[in-house]
């Protein structure tokens, strides 16, 4: 409320007018989110069958890596990728500094290397050792994936306690075989034959 237009209000109130409503308390903001807890949202996303993939960047001590799965195509043209990153993490770090990237969907029976990239004890040269790794864009990139891509970061927001980066596909490579799933917390994989298929 301006000087002035409490002098007039004053006034007012000196010549008998009722005095002015006062503002309602202010109300202390939400502790907590709305809607269902955590925990509920958790198992309804542990319902998301989805493939399971390798994210890797160039670090400036070496190759970093991550597995990530919630990875999905977000256009054919022009091709773009769009990838969900824990904050916090090393490889969305390098991702953002590097502006580069590489997405491997794993075969059915890379389960141990899922777990190897996944477990937060690894140290980044224990996720690499005895995997055979060449550069393509100058980004590390894993043999023996069911298919890889190389991105060149176009993207990076933050939503909640990850970041969606999204990636312009530079560069692919399509095999063949089964891709590795995951469902409600462990993994799966198709029943049905899958055509091999080469690019």
């Amino acid at each position: 409320m301006s000087a002035r237009l409490r002098i007039v209000t004053d006034r007012a109130a000196v010549a008998g007018a009722p005095p002015p409503v006062a503002d309602p308390p202010h109300e202390e903001p939400l502790h907590e989110e709305p809607g269902p807890g955590a925990a509920r949202c958790l198992g309804l996303y542990a319902k998301l069958a989805a493939g399971v993939t390798v994210v890797t960047a160039r670090g400036a001590d070496g190759p970093l890596g991550m597995t990530v799965s919630a990875v999905t195509s977000l256009s054919a043209r022009p091709p773009l990728l769009l990838a969900c990153l824990r904050d916090g993490s090393r490889t969305l770090a390098a991702v953002r500094a590097r502006r580069a990237f590489a997405v491997h969907l794993l075969r059915e029976e890379q389960q141990e290397l899922a777990g190897r990239f996944a477990s937060p004890t690894t140290t980044a040269a224990e996720r690499f050792a005895g995997t055979d790794t060449r550069q393509v864009l100058g980004v590390p990139v894993l043999a023996g994936a069911l298919a890889w891509s190389v991105c060149l970061t176009e993207d990076v927001r933050a939503y909640g306690d990850h970041h969606l980066v999204v990636g312009r596909v530079a560069a692919v490579h399509v095999g063949g075989g089964r891709p590795l799933l995951w469902h409600d917390r462990r993994f799966g994989a198709l029943t049905e034959p899958v055509p091999d298929a080469a690019g």
